[in-house]
């Protein structure tokens, strides 16, 4: 169906930058929202960014003005670039996408999750 692989992760300082990146593959006709979520331990996921295939986006209170989501249609990815880290920003990043695609229930529209990727913010 739908594979997302995540890259970009890693050990920043606070006030420091990182950059995500997320490529689908598999049998996609097209991708209609395509984002970013994290889950912070002993936390719910939740969301991040995302962004529609009419390049709506939206985003957390708590990442506005701090993180800038894009994607790419032809290359099939999206993009966080996260600006001013914060320590509570410390999670795992799950990228994520509704893409309709053919799978096991023919031609329709599929939920996937990429594996996830950690970021850590020191202060």
């Amino acid at each position: 169906q739908v594979q997302l692989v995540e890259s970009g992760g890693g050990l920043v300082q606070a006030g420091g930058s990182l950059r995500l990146s997320c490529v689908a593959s598999g049998s996609i006709l097209w991708i209609n929202d395509i984002g970013w979520y994290r889950q912070a331990p002993g936390k719910q996921r939740e969301l991040v960014a995302i962004t529609t295939r009419g390049g709506l986006t939206n985003y957390a209170d708590s990442v506005k003005g701090r993180f800038t989501i894009s994607r790419d249609n032809a290359k099939r990815s999206v993009l966080l670039q996260m600006n001013s880290l914060k320590p509570e920003d410390t999670a795992v990043y799950y990228c994520y996408c509704n893409a309709r695609a053919f799978g096991r229930r023919g031609v329709d529209s599929y939920d996937s999750w990429g594996q996830g990727t950690q970021v850590t913010v020191s202060s």
